[in-house]
């Protein structure tokens, strides 16, 4: 047993322990894991997925899906994109296999033509394309891209086309928004609060955190320091 080991189970414990463990990993290497724990056992958590898979954007400077697929072989020695297949399915499956891809398979033409066409356009366009593409979308149809989604699909597949949309048009105002879910009630969600804080906290926290002040200006919720109940143990 390591030196770091035996005094990280000397000091730490709880919540506090997971929140340190997470730090000591780099970003896109904790969420590995954290797909991993999310498909491991007999159940699969479909909402843990789609939070952490349907938020990448590939653009240069960000986490993107291609350092999530090398870190979980790294780690796991295990294909993400064939776990994900296994232990997912229908139209699910669909949008976040295609999330995975990093390029358009060419060929493989076994989806309806309808539902692939939707799938690339939100897994593969850019934000600011995908931000014009809903205007246009808008203007052409009479109503916003979330009402269509939710008139057409339902469950998980709903929940990961609004994930994508709302990344699209505000990534940061959407990780404020799980922030807020994350503590509001009577009890605090300390491992989506750690998640979120450790994964996002390089790259979109301060636009997150500033969204946050607005929620909080408004009375919707105290902030992550004063709402988390992390057990701090000072090591001696």
């Amino acid at each position: 047993m390591s030196i770091l080991t035996k005094t990280r189970k000397r000091n730490l414990s709880g919540n506090f322990e997971k929140a340190v463990l997470a730090l000591l990993d780099l970003p896109c290497e904790y969420e590995a894991r954290e797909l991993q724990k999310a498909m491991k056992g007999a159940g699969t958590d479909e909402s843990l997925l789609i939070e952490i898979l349907c938020t990448r954007n590939n653009k240069v400077g960000t986490p993107c899906v291609t350092f999530l697929r090398f870190f979980f072989s790294i780690v796991f020695d295990r294909d993400l994109e064939s776990d994900v297949k296994s232990d997912t399915s229908g139209s699910l499956q669909k949008i976040l296999v295609t999330v995975l891809e990093v390029r358009l398979r060419a060929g493989e033409g076994r989806w309806g033509t309808e539902e692939l066409a939707f799938n690339v356009v939100l897994a593969k366009r850019s934000y600011s394309q995908l931000r014009a593409t809903f205007q246009v979308y808008e203007k052409v149809c009479g109503k916003d891209i979330e009402e269509s989604i939710k008139s057409e699909t339902s469950g998980d597949l709903e929940k990961a086309y609004l994930t994508l949309v709302s990344c699209a048009k505000d990534c940061p105002g959407y990780f404020a928004t799980l922030l807020h879910k994350s503590m509001k009630g009577g009890g605090t969600d300390e491992e989506t609060l750690i998640r979120i804080l450790v994964t996002r906290s390089e790259v979109g926290y301060p636009a997150s955190h500033q969204r946050w002040e607005k929620y909080k200006s408004k009375g919707y919720g105290e902030s992550p320091s004063r709402s988390c109940a992390l057990s701090t143990h000072s090591a001696q």
